[in-house]
């Protein structure tokens, strides 16, 4: 979690319930303008991505018949 969404929880978090309410519709409203359909990556999630496609090339992933789910 990023320093400016721990401060903004920390915000959110004095507020009244009735308000944390508001504040969450808000930024609910900000993030669905941004990415209606939620298909936007991250700077973090693009990394991970990344570094998983260089795994798939490089044959250095797990399958999922080798790990014991029990």
């Amino acid at each position: 979690m990023s320093v400016m969404v721990q401060k903004t929880v920390s915000l959110l978090d004095m507020l009244p319930e009735s308000d944390q309410t508001l504040a969450y519709e808000i930024i609910k409203k900000l993030v669905l303008a941004w990415d209606p359909d939620f298909t936007r990556l991250t700077p973090d999630e693009r990394a991970r991505l990344e570094i998983a496609d260089i795994e798939i090339k490089n044959n250095e992933i797990v399958s999922h018949n080798d790990i014991d789910w029990s």
